[in-house]
């Protein structure tokens, strides 16, 4: 399959009409669809359901779509490196990280290196723990920052100066607000919402019980407002929703909940760009 013909198949995704897709394309519409014809044929699946008003694309098709971006966003970001000049540290470096306090070493670290070459540019992607390995996995991201046990066996890992504990975020006028920390009991009865972290990592049902969990988020600030909303409670670290003057919210401790680390993570014989290693060492360096 080439390249080229992946850049088609997206822009008929796009404009949702192989006459449209040809027009940006400046191909002609025969040309066009018998190119499609044989992306199919050979990957052997009906990729588009066709119609007199629009396309739209089969479970296959939007499957295909999906990787079809990331594979020409490799190609982008190779073609960007391989040109840069041997002497200038320049570039883009993509990092991936949830939400946390402990994000501002990393900016730290960003800032402090774009002092020395203004030429580097960072791109933060945010998501949870699953996304962030996900995306690791694939290529798209240099860095990753993960907090708890990291495997190993996949990932070169860098621990960094903070760490996190989880706590319970909640209505303002729940009684619990009256507590300095709340412990496992205190949720006993209590409709819990959560990360998709405790998929792979249970630290954060520690003592609770996974059957009350009613709801999950993978940005915290969705989890605020079903909590605002009187969903449930939400298990996370504390520092990322506002919870200070007319906030509807209050933050509180959990008890007996061990620190977390954070660390910042890479693929296992990972080839860096100038840029990427110059980033790496910088992070060195301020880790102590």
């Amino acid at each position: 399959m080439e390249l080229r013909v992946l850049h088609y198949f997206l822009t008929v995704t796009r404009e949702q009409s192989i006459l449209g897709a040809a027009q940006a394309l400046h191909l002609s519409q025969p040309t066009l669809s018998r190119q499609l014809r044989e992306m199919e044929e050979e990957l052997g699946k009906q990729l588009f359901i066709r119609s007199n008003r629009k396309i739209t694309l089969t479970e296959e098709g939007m499957l295909l779509r999906k990787r079809a971006e990331e594979i020409l966003s490799l190609v982008d970001r190779t073609k960007d490196e391989l040109s840069l000049s041997d002497e200038v540290i320049a570039g883009d470096i993509h990092i991936g990280a949830g939400e946390s306090e402990g994000i501002r070493f990393l900016a730290k670290a960003a800032k402090a290196l774009q002092e020395e070459y203004p030429l580097v540019h960072f791109h933060n992607v945010s998501g949870d723990r699953v996304t962030v390995m996900e995306d690791l996995d694939k290529g798209l991201l240099d860095f990753g920052i993960l907090f708890g046990e990291i495997d190993s066996s996949k990932y070169e890992s860098l621990k960094l100066p903070y760490t996190e504990r989880f706590g319970v975020l909640m209505r303002r006028d729940d009684p619990l607000t009256q507590k300095e920390t709340i412990t496992s009991a205190d949720l006993a009865d209590k409709p819990l919402i959560v990360s998709r972290q405790p998929l792979g990592d249970s630290s954060m049902l520690r003592g609770l019980d996974e059957r009350q969990v009613v709801a999950t988020y993978n940005l915290l600030f969705n989890g605020s407002i079903m909590v605002e909303k009187g969903m449930g409670y939400a298990i996370c670290f504390d520092h990322i929703v506002n919870v200070s003057g007319d906030s509807p919210l209050c933050f509180r401790p959990l008890e007996g909940q061990p620190e977390i680390e954070m660390h910042v993570v890479w693929k296992k014989y990972q080839v860096f760009t100038k840029a990427g290693q110059k980033f790496l060492e910088k992070l060195r360096e301020m880790a102590g």
